[in-house]
């Protein structure tokens, strides 16, 4: 692939860098800490007018055609600056399954208000025990025209902001994707704080209506696709998250100075920001490669997994170099490097270990090339 960026591509990213850099500033998220708010709605209200978001979307909706490429270069930019904004889960469990998979008065009805950010979305896949995009507990039973929802999803991000969830269910023993009101009767959001301020809640379901999205029949194929484009997208947040620490550790130990040198000039310190950036970079390209396939609308889902385990076991091991080079500075809540780990932790969280990882990637493996002989030659 050519891993250069177009001219839209660089513009977007330039427009989000100056709309994320003015309204979400170090002092502001402090603010929003200091005051218990964990979604910044003034910032995100900025993005919609910018149009942020429609920029991802084809031309045939009056938008600009980036695709998957120019949403992780959104959430590149946002994990830069640690900005407290649904974007990823509005794009990811909003935007793009509704241009994929719902009708034309559908996509007509509700993408207005999700590019303009009115429509806030969350996705309540995860549950304890249980992995992504298996067959999950909740339920999902026929109720005349419509499905009634029984069951829970832990730690949703951003489900104490939003107007409507994104949820997996097992219905008649298979899963299917469903559109729920947070305001719906039945549906209880109780707050679940995180590792990172996400507005997170622990969501109940209690024969909650809901409308499915696309076909129930083709529900496992349906979540796989959002799967492989929600581990993509927190890739990307996690390569923001990882390039924007490792600039301020840069900046704290060429200007930082220990016996009368600055602490950049010590071998030490020199390597382990060297292997953070290596990181960073793998990170990186192993995301924008995910992305691009996605883009050309080939096959992405070992590379999903590829750019997944790279996020979720480099960003844990930079945020942790970031963290200790600034020294004593490092645990200090007021400094901003502190931010940056804690949403380093909460994605490597959420992404789940890399074993995991490994094992679903292997797995993918074996389902395409069949059974193995003891050489590892197909039999």
């Amino acid at each position: 692939m050519d891993f250069r960026l177009s001219e839209d591509h660089r513009a977007l990213a330039g427009l989000a860098d100056d709309i994320l850099g003015t309204l979400g500033t170090h002092d502001r998220l402090k603010q929003l800490r200091d005051s218990d708010e964990e979604f910044d709605a003034e910032l995100w209200a900025g993005t919609g007018k910018a149009g942020l978001l429609g920029a991802l979307v084809d031309s045939a909706y009056d938008g600009g055609g980036l695709g998957m490429v120019g949403l992780a270069l959104l959430l590149e930019r946002q994990g830069r600056h640690t900005a407290q904004i649904p974007l990823m889960d509005t794009a990811v469990y909003g935007v793009l399954p509704l241009l994929r998979f719902a009708t034309g008065a559908d996509i007509d009805a509700d993408l207005p208000a999700l590019l303009d950010g009115t429509c806030v979305v969350a996705g309540a896949l995860a549950e304890t025990g249980a992995g992504l995009p298996g067959t999950p507990r909740t339920t999902a039973r026929r109720d005349g025209d419509a499905y009634r929802l029984d069951g829970a999803k832990r730690a949703v991000p951003w489900a104490r902001a939003a107007h409507r969830l994104l949820v997996t269910a097992n219905a008649g023993g298979r899963t299917a994707v469903f559109l729920v009101d947070t305001d719906a009767d039945g549906v209880t959001v109780e707050p679940a704080p995180t590792t990172a301020p996400w507005a997170s809640g622990n969501v109940r379901f209690a024969g909650a209506r809901a409308r499915p999205l696309g076909d129930v029949a083709d529900g496992p194929a349906t979540a796989a696709w959002i799967v492989d484009r929600a581990r993509v997208a927190l890739a990307a947040l996690q390569v923001g998250v990882c390039a924007g620490a490792l600039d301020r550790t840069v900046e704290h130990v060429t200007t930082r100075e220990q016996f009368g040198k600055p602490l950049a000039t010590r071998q030490g310190v020199m390597m382990r920001a060297a292997e953070a950036y290596m990181d960073t970079e793998a990170i990186r390209v192993t995301t924008l490669e995910a992305a691009w396939r996605m883009d050309q609308g080939e096959d992405a889902a070992a590379q999903a997994l590829v750019a997944r385990w790279w996020a979720s076991e480099a960003g844990k091991r930079v945020v942790h170099a970031c963290q200790h080079l600034h020294g004593g500075t490092g645990s200090d809540i007021d400094h901003p490097i502190h931010r940056h780990f804690l949403w380093g932790r909460q994605i490597d969280i959420s992404l789940g270990s890399g074993i995991q990882q490994l094992a679903a990637l292997g797995a993918l493996f074996a389902a395409d090339h069949g059974p193995m002989t003891a050489e590892g030659a197909p039999a």
